[in-house]
């Protein structure tokens, strides 16, 4: 499905909020403006999906030196 998007200014968002819910629900994408410059976007709520933990273990080396820095950098002593 394809999302449409819809502008609309701040006084329509809040008179019209349980309109505009709806609408987001139904796959709109609504952006709220402020004197015509986008501020908000209002889209669907997804849920965070859990991480796995040591997903790369073992398949990530870092070097020993990987934070030394090249004499060029050092600073003057």
């Amino acid at each position: 499905m394809i999302a449409t998007m819809r502008t609309v200014n701040v006084h329509e968002a809040k008179t019209q909020l349980s309109s505009l819910l709806a609408a987001v629900e139904a796959g709109e994408e609504i952006v709220i403006a402020r004197s015509g410059h986008p501020v908000a976007r209002l889209i669907p709520y997804s849920a965070a999906t859990a991480r796995e933990i040591g997903i790369f273990d073992g398949q990530i080396t870092i070097a020993e030196d990987f934070d030394d820095l090249p004499p060029e950098f050092e600073p003057y002593t």
